[in-house]
């Protein structure tokens, strides 16, 4: 059976994204590849099983030939040479798109993954985004008759794109009757419609990849770049990816993830909020050791954070790749300029560190806070474009130290459960109407902080965590009462059709995630299944 397609007109320029020749594209891909990646979802299962049992994880024995070996990635293509600032958001809408690529950032991380509801309209609206990103003609008028345009006062930002993970299939594109991965879909399209007008342009094929767990993982991406080059005649080592080290289990493959994508690395970047969501998801059942504090206690400056970025700065420049810096996700308002001040101040702060620390660049959600962060960087940088030539070679880091959770400090309490609760209900309301990038009380939120809010409440209330504040054990009792009252503030603070629509279903599912005996492990999963 060919590859169909459940809906070939789901909005505006699916005609020119939903090609046959494209679709066959991705059928080549979906046949050489799902099955590798079917079997590396199951081995995340085992790996996860055998750490959760000893509360370990270590540097591996078998691959201490890469660790020790003398080799770097391939030379960094000019169009990723300087990264000092790089702007995250959605593809789609088009006003976001546009907004993104001239907001004066670097590189523009144009995201399909966390940052997405991936209905199928918004899927497709992404890459028809993206399409005319590639040939310079997005645009956008808006129903006041606003017209937003590319601009040609200054460079826009490089675009390097981020397809879902590998966990997430897409219905709505079937082979043999099956749905295929969504991360191939993602990817398919993209490269397959964009590639030699990106390489025409002076840019090309870049992208980030998320969730890896494993160097295996790694591999499984770079065979399929290097098949598509293959495929489209695309000289080899064009596609540049950048991984994102966001779970546990990558921190102690750091070396070997970019030696499996070393013809095809740029960097490797810090995804601190799935980092911590993928610390609880692997230790949840290890003991009341691996229960983290109050999300808003773990900061980046907690010992086992430090061992993390410095590792990753270490490795990187190690082997001659980006060390690429974590997310300032405040948004500012011009209506609490006190609040604002204060925030920019600890924008500032963190950035600094980032970049004294060795970073060749860092992440924010808001246009505005693109000229703070390149104000660091440029100070820091001078006239170089990046910090790759400094060596951190004092930077010594033991499994010990990336496992030393208890060095965070804070503690578990009411307040933190009912921050966590809320933040769950409100993000996957918003993302169940199709919006993935989410404003909650000044700060531009995506799956990962949805997804430790409620893996931590999970963990609480299966390890019998005793609130600190109030010496209440975290119950289902207890849960559910903050969720019911967490709920209730909501309603009060939104459209009561929008609360019907979207905040009942995602408060029944937040229950059901932080309640269930079996632990989801990733809320999108469920949460997909009730996107039209």
């Amino acid at each position: 059976m060919p590859i169909t397609v459940t809906d070939i007109n789901p909005t505006p320029g699916a005609d020119t994204i939903l090609t046959d020749d494209a679709l066959a594209f991705v059928e080549k891909l979906q046949r050489n590849f799902a099955a590798t990646r079917d079997e590396l979802l199951t081995k995340r299962a085992t790996d996860r099983e055998a750490a959760a049992r000893t509360g370990r994880l270590d540097f591996l024995p078998e691959t201490a030939d890469v660790r020790d070996g003398d080799w770097t990635v391939a030379e960094t293509p000019e169009a990723l040479r300087d990264r000092r600032v790089e702007m995250t958001g959605p593809a789609t809408p088009a006003k976001m798109a546009i907004n993104a690529l001239n907001s004066g950032a670097k590189v523009w991380l144009a995201d399909l993954e966390d940052a997405s509801t991936p209905s199928w309209p918004g899927v497709v609206d992404a890459e028809y985004n993206l399409y005319r990103a590639a040939r310079g003609d997005l645009s956008f008028t808006s129903d006041a008759g606003k017209i937003y345009s590319l601009r040609t006062d200054a460079p826009l930002a490089t675009v390097v794109m981020r397809p879902r993970g590998w966990h997430l299939p897409e219905r709505h594109v079937l082979v043999d009757g099956k749905p295929t991965v969504g991360a191939l879909v993602d990817f398919g399209l993209h490269f397959f419609h964009n590639a030699q007008a990106l390489l025409e342009s002076g840019s090309g094929p870049y992208y980030y990849l998320p969730k890896t767990e494993s160097y295996l993982e790694a591999r499984l991406w770079n065979d399929v770049f290097s098949f598509a080059e293959d495929e489209l005649g695309i000289p080899h080592g064009t596609i540049r990816a950048t991984m994102l080290i966001e779970t546990i289990p990558a921190a102690f493959q750091m070396e070997e993830i970019l030696y499996e994508l070393r013809e095809h690395a740029s960097g490797l970047n810090a995804g601190r909020w799935d980092y911590l969501f993928s610390i609880i998801k692997y230790f949840r059942t290890s003991g009341e050791k691996f229960v983290l504090p109050d999300r808003s206690d773990v900061s980046m400056t907690a010992p086992f954070m430090r061992a993390y970025t410095e590792q990753l700065v270490k490795v990187c420049h190690a082997r001659g790749a980006h060390a690429m810096g974590g997310m300032a996700a405040f948004i500012p308002n011009r209506r609490e300029p006190e609040v604002t001040a204060a925030a920019f101040d600890k924008v500032r702060e963190d950035k600094l560190r980032e970049a004294r620390d060795g970073f060749d660049g860092s992440w924010v959600a808001h246009p505005d806070l693109v000229p703070i962060c390149r104000e660091v960087f440029d100070d820091v940088l001078g006239d170089e474009p990046n910090q790759v030539a400094k060596k951190r070679d004092d930077v010594t880091v033991a499994p010990d130290d990336l496992l030393d959770f208890q060095s965070a400090g804070g503690s578990v309490t009411e307040a933190g459960v009912r921050l966590n609760l809320y933040v769950a209900v409100a993000y996957i309301a918003v993302w169940l109407s199709g919006n993935g990038a989410v404003a909650i009380h000044n700060l531009m939120e995506d799956a990962a902080t949805a997804e430790i809010s409620r893996s931590q409440v999970w963990q609480q209330l299966h390890n019998n965590v005793a609130l600190a504040d109030t010496g209440e054990k975290v119950t289902i009792d207890l849960v559910s009462r903050l969720l019911e009252e967490e709920t209730e503030r909501l309603r009060g603070e939104v459209d009561g059709a929008l609360f019907d629509e979207y905040y009942v279903p995602a408060a029944d599912l937040v229950r059901r995630l932080v309640t269930d005996d079996e632990f989801t492990d990733f809320l999108t999963l469920p949460a997909y299944e009730m996107v039209p």
